[in-house]
């Protein structure tokens, strides 16, 4: 089975550290991440921040004054999802370092758990939808060879 396309904008911020995010976000991963988890055809932004960024966007748009992993805008499912990911740097390297990840393999999870976002999973809806969208991702992450992030 082929995998949906993929119109990607790979966007680096300003960050701390760029050689080392760069380093784990190499644009043939992006990609390999987005497609595996897309159900449709797809144009989708990255776009890599630093805390400050991230804290501004999630306060201007989810009223939560802090900054986040991932966050997803999402604009069109069909016929082809629109959306832009957007991902802060320092708090991935945080959580990556805590929960003993490499910082690729953090990334990856979310870069798939965005653009399931994208497609309209919800894990905040209810407990049914996080553990159906959690068991999504375990399932695209083992297809890419990355181990199950909720262990």
């Amino acid at each position: 089975m082929a995998l949906p396309a993929l119109s990607l904008s790979l966007q680096f911020g300003d960050i701390k550290d760029a050689a080392r995010h760069r380093a784990a976000l190499p644009r043939h991963t992006v990609i390999r991440c987005i497609r595996h988890a897309l159900d449709a055809d797809a144009e989708i932004t990255v776009r890599i921040v630093d805390a400050d960024e991230g804290q501004a966007l999630n306060r201007d748009f989810r009223k939560k004054d802090y900054a986040t992993n991932v966050l997803t805008f999402d604009y069109a499912t069909e016929p082809v999802v629109m959306a832009d990911l957007v991902l802060c740097a320092p708090v991935v390297a945080k959580e990556a370092k805590e929960l003993k990840k490499t910082l690729a393999a953090h990334y990856a999870h979310l870069l798939v758990h965005g653009t399931l976002h994208a497609q309209g999973w919800d894990h905040e809806t209810s407990e049914a939808d996080a553990e159906e969208m959690e068991a999504r991702e375990i399932e695209i992450l083992a297809g890419l060879g990355i181990k199950n992030p909720y262990r």
